[in-house]
């Protein structure tokens, strides 16, 4: 290897022509833009005229992807099979009956047995073969603000939020609105829902008022809103 000489670097990609020596291990490789990079010696390799940047990117290239997917064979066999992503996703299920809208919004004590201390949380209860798009409101005086929204898949229950008994205030006067759908089959329209609710602090202080039900193994406060098609509230 002399000055001159045209190299390419054998870790990363790149080269360029000698243009001195630091000692016995470095040597000088001045860059396409003039600069004179350090590298050890080992670490090039003295080419021809042809165009070596091309050339040393396809190969540092292919080395890279090989390494990466490597890597991630690696990782999937060091995970559990309850660790793996889920990529198979069941369509809900359908029962009979279910064709007419019921819903309801719940609310559950954390813990029934120290009602007093305990959070609560709040579900939009859906029980029906429809997918429920809401959007659930309070109200500031005669304005309306988004407190909650997303989608319910048929015959199942979504979590809403925590509360403790410092938002009961905020709880007092709501109102949801939902959207019936169902993905992939023709259904029958359903008209939308629009039902306010008025949320009675008081209950939340009386054990009696939190009830077994067939939605949670807890104890809940439900309100209607829906019923067999029926709303139980009208605007």
């Amino acid at each position: 290897m002399k000055i001159g000489d045209k190299v390419r670097f054998l870790s990363e990609v790149g080269g360029g022509r000698v243009s001195g020596f630091q000692g016995k291990d470095i040597v000088l490789v001045e860059d396409e833009d003039g600069f004179d990079v350090p590298m050890r010696i080992t670490e090039v390799v003295v080419i021809g005229e042809e165009d070596y940047d091309t050339g040393h990117m396809v190969e540092v290239k292919q080395r890279q992807q090989a390494q990466t997917v490597a890597s991630k064979v690696e990782e999937e066999k060091e995970l559990e099979p309850a660790d793996r992503p889920i990529t198979f996703r069941a369509k809900p299920e359908e029962r009979k009956g279910g064709d007419k809208l019921s819903a309801y919004l719940a609310f559950v004590p954390m813990n029934v047995k120290e009602l007093m201390q305990t959070r609560f949380e709040s579900y939009l209860v859906n029980d029906s073969n429809y997918y429920l798009r809401y959007t659930l409101l309070s109200a500031e005086g005669t304005a309306y603000s988004v407190r909650a929204t997303g989608e319910v898949e048929p015959n199942t229950k979504a979590f809403i939020e925590e509360f403790g008994r410092e938002d009961l205030q905020g709880l007092e006067h709501l109102c949801i609105q939902m959207l019936a759908y169902k993905r992939d089959k023709h259904f029958l329209l359903k008209p939308p829902v629009n039902v306010p609710l008025r949320i009675d602090g008081v209950k939340f202080y009386k054990l009696h008022t939190f009830e077994e039900n067939d939605f949670f193994e807890e104890p809940a406060l439900i309100y209607t809103i829906i019923e067999n098609d029926v709303q139980k509230v009208k605007i």
